[in-house]
């Protein structure tokens, strides 16, 4: 990799970029060079190369230097320019962005800087179900990718094989103790060791699999059982699912959220279904038996002789089944629309005018019934 490219390049961020930009940038990169991730020739050299950049752009004294003098003013600033390490970078940090897709993380990544036991990520998953299948329930299988213990080193992040696995700065503690005089007297601090970031354990010693993290990241074919009655946007929770604890720590969850597709024919409205028919204008005069669909299959209603327009017919029991009840259900209304005919043949206009004929015709006698009780009042 040229020494003279430029940091922001190779990051793919503007010089103005603000830290969490830049940041972010680095993750997106370093997932995507990363050795155990990318096996293409110069990978390793590329990725080197981004952990340089942002070593450099992520602390803001150096940033300062390299954007007025270049790589050659942090030389000269007394900072190392040489090549990069691995160890340099959290690596918590790439592999808490690794999940994209149909899922993602709740919580925070990996914290490398307690040697107290962590509990894993928070997943979420996303899947689509049919509206029936909602409506009754459906086993799915589902992929997903998550952080499991590393089986090379136990889950310790520590190479089996190693002799010196505890960190020779802090001796294990994780913490260092620094003392500076100053005019007012000497003044001591404890902060976290630089060379382990407090883990108490020589990074040289780190698992060749997970690279210290103690955990890798695997595919996993899941069965999952979603109940009837279920609404879309409900979240389900796999326990243990989730990515892998740290130093001890329980698996986080999955949660899984269901979309349900939307049906051509039915709507739902809680455990309540809802549909419409057409019906003729004899059919609303004189009423019929007709057959409709229900998701429980076809079934035969009752049209009551003089049903208006937008009557709703209902049936009861013939619904979304309640969810955790294998008896209870809503109830499934139909809507009535009764359709007016555009045109007519012959005979139907013959037939019409007649009860037309017959219509105006009771209308004047009951007109004239009222007339004569007038008059007699």
């Amino acid at each position: 990799m040229n020494k003279t490219m430029d940091y922001y390049e190779i990051l793919g961020v503007d010089k103005n970029a603000t830290k969490d930009e830049i940041k972010h940038a680095f993750r997106q990169m370093a997932r995507k060079y990363h050795p155990d991730v990318n096996k293409e020739e110069g990978a390793a050299d590329k990725f080197k190369a981004i952990g340089k950049a942002y070593e450099t752009l992520s602390d803001e004294k150096k940033r300062e230097i390299y954007d007025r003098y270049g790589e050659e003013g942090l030389s000269n600033a007394g900072f190392n320019t040489g090549g990069f390490n691995m160890e340099d970078i959290d690596l918590s940090d790439i592999f808490s962005s690794f999940f994209g897709g149909g899922f993602s993380g709740f919580s925070s990544g990996f914290q490398e800087t307690s040697q107290r036991p962590h509990r894993g990520d928070d997943l979420r998953l996303d899947i689509e179900i049919d509206f029936l299948e909602a409506c009754f329930g459906v086993e799915k299988e589902v992929q997903i990718r998550h952080l499991e213990p590393c089986e090379s080193c136990n889950a310790t992040g520590m190479d089996k094989n190693a002799k010196d696995t505890v960190c020779p700065t802090c001796h294990g503690q994780g913490r260092v103790q620094q003392s500076t005089r100053t005019i007012l007297g000497s003044f001591t601090s404890v902060t976290t060791c630089p060379n382990c970031r407090g883990t108490g354990k020589n990074p040289k010693a780190y698992c060749k699999t997970c690279h210290g993290i103690g955990a890798v990241e695997k595919n996993k074919t899941l069965t999952v059982k979603i109940p009837h009655g279920i609404e879309h946007g409900s979240k389900m929770r796999v326990a243990h699912e989730g990515n892998a604890g740290h130093n001890g720590g329980m698996s986080g969850d999955l949660y899984i959220v269901v979309h349900v597709k939307q049906s051509k024919e039915f709507v739902r409205q809680g455990f309540d279904i809802y549909s419409k028919i057409s019906i003729t204008t004899p059919q609303a005069v004189l009423g019929d038996e007709m057959e409709i669909k229900t998701i429980h299959g076809t079934k035969v209603i009752i049209i009551p002789s003089g049903t208006q327009n937008g009557d709703k017919i209902t049936l009861k029991g013939e619904g979304v089944p309640y969810l955790g009840s294998n008896t209870q259900r809503g109830n499934h209304y139909v809507e009535v629309h009764v359709v007016v005919p555009k045109k007519l043949s012959q005979e139907e206009e013959k037939l019409y005018k007649e009860l037309y004929m017959i219509s105006k015709t009771q209308q004047s006698n009951n007109i004239l019934d009222k007339m004569k009780q007038a008059l007699k009042k």
